[in-house]
């Protein structure tokens, strides 16, 4: 066999273990299980639903709070279901989060906020403390300690949330480990279920209508409902795309409404060039 064909095959035998590896670390909370605990892991989309104003839960600092008081203010809600010691999935989830609103114009805790419950019923207020601080601290422009809270809460009120919302996940004994599914859920100012966005990674694009589409346009400017109006959600590709006709409509009506300004300044020359050719004209007939 040819020296650079022996020399290949051992590098893509190598690359090949690393694929396979990597995608082993990734999937380690829910590869290993069978295909029937896997019908456990889910989302079951709740679109237009209102999640209970009255789950309690513990913040941070150790004080009790209602879902219900992040719900009196004005701003849409990033809601995340994830456990403070996750080996690996609910971080991704997180960081993948928090690049992305690190990007956006719009500030959590300003535009937006950005709430997260435990589904661990054993993790308590330290724990919640530990994970708050890191990712406040880890956006490049300043946030207040608003922009992201993270809770924790007994079984009860976590089980009520997560099925409200249609998060199904489950503790494997054997494992010591959640599974769980990999999404954001975007909740309205009243607590409406608006929108889901799934993976690892959050497009900045998708983030910014999901929220507009849940703030129903109080947030952004107009140009950003306008795009907004040319977009819609996508449930098959998981994300926001072009909406052709929408796109048609309001290209029709920018026409339309360009050429009627275009009409309306042509006729406003043409009746002041009247208004000053009209003393010429009088002095003329005058004159005959």
């Amino acid at each position: 066999m040819p020296r650079i064909v022996t020399n290949i095959i051992p590098f893509w035998l190598c690359t090949l273990l690393l694929v396979t590896a990597s995608s082993n670390i990734l999937d380690a909370q829910i590869a290993d299980y069978a295909p029937e605990s896997l019908g456990r892991i889910d989302v079951i989309e709740q679109l237009g639903e209102y999640v209970p104003g009255d789950i309690r839960m513990v913040n941070a600092e150790g004080d009790t709070v209602l879902l219900g008081d992040y719900l009196e203010g004005d701003k849409p809600i990033v809601l995340t279901l994830a456990y403070y010691e996750c080996p690996m999935l609910c971080t991704m989830v997180l960081n993948g989060l928090s690049d992305t609103a690190d990007k956006l114009a719009w500030r959590p805790g300003e535009e937006y906020q950005i709430l997260t419950l435990s589904i661990d019923p054993d993790e308590d207020a330290e724990l919640a403390a530990g994970k708050e601080k890191v990712y406040l601290e880890g956006f490049k422009m300043g946030v207040g300690e608003e922009a992201w809270r993270f809770h924790v809460a007994d079984q009860a009120e976590i089980t009520r949330l997560a099925e409200a919302v249609g998060f199904k996940y489950y503790y494997d004994e054997e494992a010591d480990e959640y599974a769980h599914p990999a999404v954001i859920i975007l909740l309205t100012r009243e607590g409406k279920v608006a929108r889901y966005l799934y993976g690892l990674n959050y497009p900045e694009n998708d983030l910014k209508l999901g929220l507009l589409e849940a703030s129903d346009g109080k947030i952004g400017t107009t140009i950003d409902r306008l795009i907004l109006y040319c977009y819609h959600y996508d449930s098959q590709a998981g994300s926001y795309s072009i909406q052709a006709a929408n796109v048609m409509r309001l290209g029709g009506a920018a026409t339309v409404l360009i050429l009627g300004v275009f009409i309306s300044l042509l006729w406003w020359w043409d009746r002041q060039h009247r208004r000053k050719l009209a003393p010429m004209l009088n002095e003329k007939r005058n004159a005959k």
